[in-house]
């Protein structure tokens, strides 16, 4: 199992809450919430963590500042 943590102090103050504010997709494995609404997103391996990656690119709009900063939290994890 890969966690990714998700800080709520970033650019796009990302939280778990704002999962369901922005509609954004859910990680296959789910979310869960830490302390100070902080988000973790829950993978099974590298892999599925790199096609959610990849579905969060293609978000428009609102979605899409919020989906890169979730996207480069998973790759620094990827790395």
């Amino acid at each position: 199992m890969i966690n990714v943590s998700i800080p709520s102090n970033g650019p796009s103050k990302i939280s778990f809450s704002s999962f369901m504010n922005y509609l954004l997709p859910i990680p296959p494995k789910g979310i869960i919430s830490a302390g100070n609404d902080e988000a973790i997103l829950l993978f099974d391996n590298k892999e599925e963590a790199k096609l959610y990656a990849e579905k969060l690119k293609q978000l428009p709009g609102s979605q899409k500042k919020a989906g890169n900063e979730i996207v480069a939290a998973i790759m620094r994890l990827l790395r």
